[in-house]
C-alpha cells in the first residue's frame, strides 16, 4: 500500500466505503462504472468504462487487498472503493524464463507462487497462489496447457460457486451489502 493512502487512512479513519464503482473483467481490465452504468445493469452484463491511464492503474494495483470477508478493494487514499469481479480477484498471465520454467504474474503486475490448478464446469483455469484466487487469462491458455502437461500444475475440477466458497471469494460486494 502506498504511504501516501496508509496516511489518509491515519487521517480520515471513517470514510464510508463505495461500492458498485469498481469493475475487474475476466481478462484483467478494470471499468469505471458511474451512476449510469450501474443504473443499465450488473457487472460484467454492463462493464461500464475501461481505465486506460497507466498512472492510475498502477495506483489502483499497487492499493488493491482483501476484507476479511473475501471482498476485494481499491484502498483510494481514505475510501475502500469495493470491487466488482467477473470471475476472480486476479487474472494471471503465464510466462517462462529462459530455462523454460513457468510462472505466473497477475494483472496488476505482481508475481505469485502456485500453489495448486482447478478447472471449473465451463473449462475455465484457475490458479490458486499465495496472493490468492486467480484465471488465468484466455491468451495464455497454451503456455498454461504445456504447464499442466508437464506435470507441474495438476488441475483439479470443481464447480465455478464451490471454488469461490473454497477460497472465500466474493465476486459482488455491492449484491453482499445488506439493504439499509
Amino acid at each position: 500500500m502506498d504511504d501516501l493512502v496508509r496516511a489518509a487512512l491515519t487521517k480520515w479513519p471513517d470514510v464510508p466505503a463505495c461500492r458498485g464503482w469498481l469493475g475487474l473483467d475476466a481478462r484483467g481490465d478494470w471499468y469505471l462504472r458511474d451512476e449510469r452504468a450501474q443504473a443499465a445493469g450488473a457487472f460484467p452484463a454492463v462493464k461500464g468504462s475501461r481505465i486506460e491511464h497507466d498512472q492510475l492503474l498502477g495506483f489502483i494495483g499497487r492499493n488493491y487487498a482483501a476484507d476479511e470477508a473475501g471482498a476485494w478493494f481499491f484502498q483510494n487514499g481514505p475510501q475502500r472503493v469495493y470491487v466488482e469481479l467477473e470471475a476472480a480477484p486476479w487474472v494471471w498471465r503465464v510466462r517462462q524464463d529462459d530455462g523454460g520454467v513457468a510462472h505466473v504474474v497477475s494483472h496488476t503486475g505482481r508475481d505469485a507462487a502456485v500453489g495448486s490448478a482447478w478447472i471449473d464446469e465451463h473449462g475455465r483455469l484457475f490458479l490458486a497462489t499465495d496472493l490468492g484466487l486467480g484465471l488465468v487469462h484466455t491468451l495464455d491458455m497454451l503456455d498454461a496447457a504445456t504447464v499442466i502437461e508437464s506435470g507441474a500444475w495438476p488441475p483439479q475440477p470443481l464447480d465455478f460457486g464451490a471454488l469461490l466458497a473454497r477460497f472465500g471469494v466474493v465476486l459482488s460486494p455491492a449484491a453482499a451489502q445488506p439493504r439499509a
